[in-house]
C-alpha cells in the first residue's frame, strides 16, 4: 500500500499546493538552439547569428556552400521562432517592432529546474484514460446499460523537476485524473461510474524520441443512484500498475507510439496483469505553422490479457486551437470507440459508441 499512500499525498499536493510559473523562453535560448542546429546539421558556425523578438538573422557569408533553403527551414522549426532572415553583404538586420506591445509570454516546456512548465511526453489524444479536462456526449449502440451518456474528466499531468542528461532531457512529475460517466436518459442524470487515477511518470526525451515509465493506481466506484436503480452487483475494481510508453515524432506531423503495462496488487486478484497499447496521431501542417488552429486525428489501440487480447479501438478527429486561456490547447473532437468498456467494473462488457466533445490540455 506504500504506492497508494505516496500517490494520494502527491495528489493532495497537486490540489492544495501553490502554482509555480516557469521562466519564459527568451531570445538567448533560441540563439543557443539555432547555433546547435547549425553545428549539428550543417557543420557551420555563424558569428553573425542574432535573435531579436524571435527573429533570427545571420549573414549569408556564414552559410558558405550550405543549402540556404534547407538551413532556413531547419531554423524555422525551432519553437518560438517568428521568422529567419539571411542578410546579404551590406544589409543591416531588421529592426524589431517598437510600437506593437509585446505578446504574452507562455511558459516553455524546455526549462530546467523545479516546476518547469509543460511536459516532455505529450498527451495521447485518443487514449480514453489520459488525464485532462474534457466533457463529451456519447451515444451507445445496443448497450444493456446506456444509450446517451455524458463523459466528464478532470485532471492533468505536470512536471515536478526537469534537467538535462547529456543532450537529452529527463523529468519526474505527477499524473492524476478522475473519469466519470453519467446516464443522460435517467431521470436525475445518474452517475454510473467514476475512475480515479494517480501516478508518477518518469520521462526521458531525446530529439523526437520520448520514453515514459509510469507507476500508478486506479480504482473505480459506481454511483449510488445507479446502484439503487439497477441493482448492479458491485465489483471493487482497484489495482496498481506499471507501464512503459515509447513515442516518436516525424516532422511534427506524424506521431507513433507503443508500450505495455503490468498490473499488481489487483482486486479482483484473478485479473490477468498484461496489456499492450499502440497508436498513431496526425497533426496537419495546414493551414500554416503560424496559425493557432489545425486539424488533428488519432487512433489508439489497446489489448489486455484479461480480455483474451481482443482489440479495443478509440479514434478521435477534429481541430486543435492553441493559446486558449493563454497556455492551453482546446480540442473539439468527434470520437468513436469499439471494444471492451474503459469504465471501471464494466471492463468485461463490449461497447460501441460515437461522441463529440471538448478537451483542454496545458
Amino acid at each position: 500500500m506504500l504506492i497508494r499512500t505516496t500517490c494520494l499525498v502527491l495528489l493532495l499536493a497537486l490540489l492544495t499546493g501553490s502554482r509555480a510559473v516557469a521562466a519564459p523562453r527568451d531570445d538567448s535560448f533560441i540563439a543557443g538552439y539555432a547555433a546547435a542546429v547549425l553545428e549539428r546539421e550543417f557543420s557551420l558556425t555563424a558569428p553573425s547569428l542574432r535573435v531579436q523578438n524571435g527573429v533570427i538573422s545571420l549573414a549569408a557569408s556564414d552559410l558558405g556552400s550550405a543549402d540556404r533553403a534547407r538551413v532556413v527551414a531547419q531554423l524555422e522549426q525551432i519553437r518560438g521562432v517568428a521568422r529567419v532572415v539571411v542578410l546579404e553583404p551590406g544589409v543591416s538586420p531588421p529592426a524589431p517592432p517598437s510600437a506593437a506591445p509585446e505578446p504574452p509570454r507562455i511558459p516553455s516546456e524546455w526549462q530546467a529546474g523545479l516546476f518547469p512548465g509543460g511536459v516532455l511526453f505529450k498527451p495521447l489524444i485518443a487514449d480514453p484514460r489520459w488525464p485532462h479536462f474534457a466533457a463529451t456526449w456519447q451515444h451507445y449502440f445496443d448497450d444493456r446499460q446506456l444509450t446517451d451518456a455524458a463523459a466528464v474528466s478532470f485532471g492533468e499531468s505536470f512536471a515536478f523537476y526537469r534537467d538535462r542528461i547529456g543532450s537529452a532531457w529527463w523529468e519526474v512529475g505527477l499524473h492524476a485524473g478522475v473519469f466519470s460517466i453519467f446516464d443522460l436518459d435517467a431521470q436525475s442524470f445518474d452517475l454510473v461510474n467514476a475512475d480515479y487515477l494517480v501516478g508518477i511518470p518518469l520521462t526521458l526525451r531525446y530529439d523526437d524520441f520520448t520514453a515514459m515509465f509510469r507507476v500508478f493506481h486506479q480504482s473505480s466506484h459506481l454511483g449510488d443512484e445507479f446502484l439503487l436503480r439497477t441493482k448492479t452487483k458491485r465489483i471493487n475494481l482497484s489495482y496498481e500498475s506499471i507501464d512503459l510508453k515509447l513515442s516518436y515524432m516525424i516532422a511534427d506531423v506524424v506521431r507513433l507510439y507503443a508500450g505495455g503495462g503490468y498490473l499488481f496488487d489487483q482486486d479482483p486478484s484473478s485479473l490477468d496483469p498484461l496489456s499492450v497499447q499502440y497508436g498513431i496521431e496526425l497533426t496537419s501542417p495546414w493551414p500554416s505553422r503560424e496559425s493557432r488552429w489545425r486539424p488533428i486525428a488519432a487512433v489508439d489501440v489497446q489489448q489486455r490479457e484479461e480480455n483474451g487480447w481482443s482489440t479495443d479501438v478509440s479514434a478521435r478527429a477534429g481541430i486543435e486551437i492553441d493559446g486558449v486561456l493563454l497556455t492551453r490547447k482546446l480540442q473539439i473532437l468527434l470520437e468513436y470507440f469499439s471494444g471492451h468498456s474503459p469504465n471501471g467494473q464494466f471492463y468485461k462488457d463490449k461497447v460501441q459508441y460515437l461522441g463529440i466533445g471538448t478537451h483542454f490540455h496545458f
